[in-house]
């Protein structure tokens, strides 16, 4: 059974900075793309950064530069350290694990991310 646990979401002001952490149990996340989306009320879920063995990292135009996935095989968990947050990057992110991009894959049950102005 594939489980995806997120944490170290919360209440930050405009300029600070979190890291969030998808612990993952019955997938190994340097056999797959990981992937951090978010979704914020009203609005289409969207991939914000995505990494992979092998494949180049992937990052959203509205994040580069501010956020960074990275990833430790040992602990089997992937990351994202977001800084310079944004009243914009208010939602809730949700950590994915899929074997193709192609595929819907495994979800978290996510974790919230509320930035203050």
């Amino acid at each position: 059974q594939v489980q995806l646990v997120e944490s170290g979401g919360g209440l930050v002001q405009t300029g600070g900075s979190l890291r969030l952490s998808c612990a993952a149990s019955g997938i190994i996340v340097s056999d797959n793309y990981m992937g951090w989306y978010r979704q914020a009320p009203g609005k289409l879920r969207e991939l914000v950064a995505r990494i992979r063995t092998g494949v180049p990292t992937w990052y959203a135009d509205s994040v580069k530069g501010r956020f960074t996935i990275s990833r430790d095989n040992a602990k089997n968990t992937v990351y994202l350290q977001m800084n310079n947050l944004k009243p914009d990057d208010t939602a809730a992110y949700l950590c994915n694990g899929r074997r193709l991009p192609s595929l819907d894959g495994y979800w978290g049950q996510g974790t919230q991310v509320t930035v203050s102005s």
